[in-house]
């Protein structure tokens, strides 16, 4: 099997897709490969790393956590994401931990490289503009979650959000999704998720399946949660 160059494996990312060739290479002597284990802290809130990191596979979450250790996870990351870029752009520390959830693959650029690259492109500073509008909608669903939801709305909105639709229509959530991952992602206690998810699963809002994958039922009227 051919082991992939530094710009094959930049080009496969969606954020660098526009990049011409000349510019695709002229990145990848300043790009790094990474290889992190399950639980490594990638990058450190109110630190600094100067890099962007883009992940070529395997899954991580944004964390916060206050000063007795509970944690509230803020989102999740797949292949094809990219973190970093707020710090890159204001020079700040690092406003959340990511935590590589899996053995994670990741490219790193340096901040020289990173800001050439979006003086050089504007279609990738449109890119990166782009995501970090959708960083703050999606924050701002958050607040709205907390502010104007109970419990039972809040896992509903993370079961929604998290499903993928299906060929067929059928909104699915693929493989295991644990309850004190949720407890964390709406800010309450896992047995409280339990006692919700329960409830769901017994008005038929949720149905399990095999290898522990649900099915969520989309309501035709609004949900009184």
């Amino acid at each position: 099997m051919s082991v992939l160059s530094n710009e094959d494996l930049l080009k496969r990312v969606p954020l660098f897709g526009l990049l011409t060739s000349v510019q695709a290479a002229s990145l990848t002597s300043t790009l790094m490969k990474q290889r992190h284990k399950r639980s490594d802290h990638v990058v450190e809130h109110g630190q600094k790393s100067n890099s962007l990191y883009i992940i070529l596979a395997g899954r991580a979450r944004v964390v916060l956590a206050n000063d007795k250790g509970r944690q509230v996870i803020l989102a999740t990351l797949a292949a094809g994401d990219y973190f970093g870029e707020m710090s890159l752009i204001d020079n700040e520390a690092h406003s959340a931990t990511v935590v590589a959830e899996t053995q994670m693959d990741v490219l790193v650029l340096n901040r020289d490289g990173f800001l050439r690259c979006l003086m050089e492109n504007p279609s990738m500073s449109l890119s990166v503009m782009r995501g970090l509008v959708q960083r703050i909608r999606h924050a701002n669903q958050q607040i709205a979650s907390f502010a104007l939801r109970g419990v039972y709305g809040r896992v509903a909105n993370i079961l929604l959000s998290t499903a993928v639709k299906s060929d067929n229509g059928e909104l699915l959530i693929s493989g295991k999704i644990s309850h004190v991952d949720i407890a964390k992602m709406v800010g309450s206690s896992r047995e409280m998720v339990s006692r919700a998810m329960k409830d769901f699963e017994e008005s038929s809002f949720i149905q399990k399946l095999e290898g522990g994958g649900l099915r969520v039922f989309e309501r035709r009227s609004k949900p009184r949660f």
